[in-house]
């Protein structure tokens, strides 16, 4: 059994969507992927996707990304409430959200925010950050307490000496995952990457790899004994920071790349 990652797939463009439907129906069946978040903001195109990928693999989990909390496009009241809904709609896929673990190996979704612990947001963000207007939150919640809320909603982070770990989220637990040449330019886009409180969840939990998605810069990275790996599939035109394939983290054959670019 192998364990593969992906992470924004963005089936909102056909072309993903096409390589989504375009992987094997028959090489991963005895395998399992993460799915790091950011499929669609609309529920009929990430159903879509969930039972495409469910019909593949032998097990699917899946964290929401902020995508999946926009709610410009759909009725829904707000955020919190479409967070309810995507996740009532992979359930009714048979993608889970939930840890598993069987004799040798353990998975953990964790669910998370941004908190601005990797800095303040400046005007350039606050004009341009999408989720600052296709996220509606409930009156008085503020980022930190919206961080507060998802990850008071994760399992109870105990090392488990006996098993390969795997913890996975959509959102950055710790801002030195970010390679070093990133542009300065573009990293006015760091507060809304992730929370060091995820990352502390993370630290408490002290798994052998850590997978996240949402920067959409693939990475792989060690950090305080922990390998830290990202395979984001990224929007059509970012070819140069997106690998565009799928990926073994866990498994014969680690690491294996499969697919191609659409």
């Amino acid at each position: 059994m192998r364990v593969h990652l992906l992470s924004d797939i963005h089936v909102d463009y056909a072309g993903n969507m096409d390589w989504l439907a375009g992987l094997s129906d028959m090489d991963y069946r005895d395998d399992v992927l993460l799915l790091a978040g950011d499929v669609s903001d609309l529920p009929r195109l990430l159903e879509r996707a969930l039972r495409l990928l469910v019909r593949k693999f032998s097990r699917v989990f899946f964290v929401p990304g902020n995508h999946e909390l926009w709610v410009r496009r759909c009725k829904t009241a707000d955020s919190l409430a479409k967070f309810d809904k995507v996740l009532a709609v992979a359930e009714d896929c048979g993608a889970s959200t939930r840890p598993w673990q069987s004799d040798r190996l353990r998975i953990v979704p964790l669910f998370a925010w941004y908190d601005y612990s990797f800095g303040a947001p400046g005007d350039l963000l606050t004009a341009s950050w999408t989720d600052f207007y296709a996220c509606v939150w409930p009156r008085g919640e503020s980022p930190s307490s919206i961080t507060e809320r998802f990850l008071a909603m994760n399992p109870s982070c105990v090392p488990d000496p006996n098993r390969f770990v795997i913890s996975f989220s959509h959102f950055l637990p710790w801002i030195d995952v970010m390679p070093d040449h990133i542009p300065v330019r573009q990293r006015y886009l760091y507060p809304v990457l992730g929370s060091r409180r995820l990352g502390l969840q993370v630290n408490r939990l002290r798994p052998d790899i850590h997978a996240y998605g949402h920067s959409h810069v693939n990475q792989r990275c060690h950090i305080d004994g922990v390998e830290y790996v990202n395979n984001a599939y990224g929007y059509p035109s970012e070819t140069g920071i997106s690998r565009k394939a799928l990926i073994s983290i866990y498994g014969d054959g680690r690491p294996a790349d499969a697919g191609s670019t659409p």
